[in-house]
Formats: C-alpha cells, structure tokens, sequence
C-alpha cells in the first residue's frame, strides 16, 4: 500500500466527509431534512466524476511517449495544489462550518443543492486525483490501495465523529497532518525535478551540474532499502528518500521544504497552544 495515497486520500477524504456532515446537519437543524437526499446525490455525482477523471488520466498516460515529461510536470502540478490546500486550511479553514452554513442558506432549489454539494465535494476530488497522479504512474496497485484504505479511514472516523459523538480537535489533527504532507509534497517535489532532468538528459540537453550526482548509496534496485524497494518505498512517499539524487532534485526538494514548512508552522502558530482557542471538534468547524 502506498503510504502517500493514504495519507492524502485520508485527509481529502475526511474533509469532504465533514463538509457534506455540517451540510446535512445544517438542513436537518433549520428542517429542511427533505432536502438531506439531494446533498447525497451531488456527493455521489462527484464521486463518479472525480473516478472518471482518474481514469481519463491514467488512458492518457497510458497512450504517450515521453512520459518523464508527463510526471514531472503532474509532480509539480500536485506540489501546486497540494502546498495552496494545506496553507487554505492553515489560514483560511478554520471558518469552514460558518461559510458552508451561510452558502447553503441561501440555497433553497434542490438543483441548487445538488449542485453546490457537487461542486465543494468534487474539489476535494479533484485534489485527490491531482495528488495521486504521480503515485499511480509510479504504483498503480499500491495507490489504489492507498486510496481505498484512506477513504475507509476517514469514513470510519467520519461516523466515529458525526455519528458516535467523539470529540476531537480538528484544528490540532489538520496541523500535524499538515506537517506530513509537507515531507510528502517535498518528495512529489523531487521526485517531478529528477523526472525532468532525465527527459530533458533524453533530449539532448546540457543540464550542467543540475544533473549530477550529489551521492550514489549504491544501494542495489532488488533491496528493501531501494527507494523501489519494500522499506525503501515507504520512505521515499513519505520523506522523499531515494537511493541516489541530482544536485536539480536536492535543491529543488530541500528548498521547498523549508519555506513550505515555515509557512504552515506561522500559519498555524505555535502548537499546542491551537487546542485552547479550538477545543473540540464541533467548535472547531
């Protein structure tokens, strides 16, 4: 299972799972319950919309040449949406029950509905299948398990949440996971870079020292500790390890590190600090 998909799917996942939760929740506390089954049919279309896009996009990946091309330019793509998500939730998040309420206030026409809960819960598709993009040219098996396992989680905590009446502080969960996704988008980072510079080495190209090598492990491609490895892969999802890295990729991956991840922690502010002001999860969104 691929520890990237999961994390990401997870957390998109719970995401929307919360906002289709405060909709359903805002519906039945203003008594608009009738209307409970049209936020269920836009989550739905947007499921089946966000599956067909990834296949799209598998077919289309499938069907080209230059495919270093293709993953470097989707690597960074994810890095893209991935980096403006997290900052979103880091300064922006927090007021996400009482934008969602305001909007569906004003939503009366049950297309209205299905369209709204179509548009706000595909987003968080789309993300997903921007982020797994790279993953799944990469470890198709892996990343669909990593999706499934990581939508299975966050339903379950979802229920554990909304329906069993665990009190949670979503603010504090939002703020490590942050912190995890940007080692992992670090690593998409890298990973696009050492992706480029192999296409553009393919066509001819004078990279110069971008394309050299910083260090060589020598690590063999059949051992665990492979970044293709059984131990090595989990290492290079989540930290963006490899056997073996150019100059290109540990400037680029380093670099984004460290501005990516002073930006969140100033965002966030100092935890746990967070918890005070946010106790528990229904406060919180």
């Amino acid at each position: 299972m691929n520890a990237g998909a999961f994390l990401i799917t997870f957390r998109e996942a719970l995401e929307a799972a919360i906002i289709v939760a405060i909709i359903v929740a805002y519906l039945r506390r203003t008594n608009r319950s009738n209307q409970i089954k049209d936020v269920w049919m836009g989550a739905g279309l947007s499921i089946l919309a966000s599956v067909l896009l990834g296949a799209g996009i598998l077919e289309l990946y499938g069907g080209l040449e230059e495919k270093e091309l293709f993953e470097g330019v989707a690597s960074y793509l994810a890095v893209i949406v991935l980096t403006s998500m997290i900052y979103w939730m880091a300064t922006k998040g927090r007021n996400i029950k009482a934008e969602i309420e305001s909007k569906v206030s004003k939503v009366i026409n049950p297309l209205a509905l299905i369209g709204f809960t179509f548009v706000v819960v595909f987003r968080e598709g789309l993300e997903t299948v921007l982020f797994l993009t790279p993953f799944a040219t990469q470890d198709l098996e892996g990343t669909v398990m990593g999706l499934i396992a990581g939508i299975a989680g966050a339903l379950f905590l979802a229920y554990l949440i909304y329906g069993v009446g665990m009190r949670i502080n979503l603010r504090t969960f939002f703020y490590y996971s942050s912190i995890l996704l940007v080692f992992v988008a670090a690593g998409l980072a890298g990973y696009g870079t050492h992706e480029l510079i192999e296409w553009g080495e393919e066509e001819g190209m004078h990279l110069g020292f971008i394309g050299e090598k910083v260090y060589d492990l020598g690590i063999p491609g059949d051992s665990i500790w492979h970044h293709k490895g059984a131990i090595g892969s989990i290492f290079a999802v989540l930290f963006g390890y490899s056997a073996s890295m150019e100059w290109g990729r540990v400037m680029v991956q380093l670099g984004y590190f460290t501005v990516a991840l002073y930006l969140v922690l100033r965002a966030y502010g100092k935890e746990p600090s967070l918890a005070k002001g946010n106790s528990k999860l229904k406060s919180a969104m």
